[in-house]
């Protein structure tokens, strides 16, 4: 009769031999799952304990050379301007890798300018970073005519909001663990006062040295 006998007895080798091959697989397969259970433990504490908190993001300064958009003759954008963005790790554990930063400027939630790519960089503990990007329309953004005549008519009061935009894919570093990537946007509002508030009702009109002025250092919003 066959019977399945897994006592380890030199009779009815081949029933044996696959039993003693199945008890293995699963005690491999055990072992594997109790590594990674404890991996993914290991991870999920050292998180808790050191909690990373997202980046902070300043807009120091944006120098606005040129914007100009004359509807209805013709929707395009000619813009360029020079953002100084500062960002911060604010953690005392824990490093900040930043692998692929975009920078662009929008107008009531359209791009105005091309993104800009900032260097790879990295943060150290409580470290901070400044950069000054040149951001500009190289003549391939078109406005809706209803955008268009919206920024001309702000231009034309005095004042235009800008919103300064990073979109980048962050790591962090805890001593030799590296995480992976985490998307992270930073949105920075900027006032921009044109020709003294006066706009083009002003006695200096079609830009010039200060026509365009950021009024006020500000912190930026961030979302990861």
């Amino acid at each position: 009769m066959g019977v399945k006998d897994c006592g380890g007895h030199k009779g009815g080798g081949g029933s044996g031999c696959e039993c003693h091959r199945r008890k293995l697989y699963r005690k491999r397969c055990g072992f594997l799952l109790a590594v990674v259970l404890l991996a993914l433990f290991v991870i999920l504490v050292v998180y808790l304990v050191l909690r990373p908190h997202k980046p902070q993001f300043y807009l120091q300064d944006l120098a606005v050379l040129c914007l100009n958009v004359t509807p209805p003759a013709s929707a395009y954008l000619f813009t360029t301007m020079q953002a100084t963005v500062a960002a911060r790790n604010p953690n005392d554990r824990v490093g900040v890798y930043y692998d692929s930063a975009d920078v662009y400027a929008q107008y009531k939630g359209v791009p105005i300018t091309v993104p800009t790519r900032l260097p790879v960089a990295y943060q150290g503990h409580r470290d901070q970073s400044v950069w000054s990007p040149y951001l500009r329309s190289i003549d391939n953004v078109m406005l809706s005519p209803e955008l268009a005549v919206a920024l001309a008519q702000d231009e034309t009061a005095g004042y235009v909001l800008i919103d300064i935009r990073v979109d980048d894919w962050v790591r962090w570093k805890v001593g030799t663990w590296i995480s992976g990537h985490y998307h992270l946007r930073a949105n920075c509002p900027a006032l921009i006062r044109v020709n003294e508030g006066k706009g083009s009702y002003g006695a200096t009109t079609g830009g010039g040295t200060d026509y365009f002025r950021f009024q006020q250092a500000a912190a930026c919003n961030v979302d990861v």
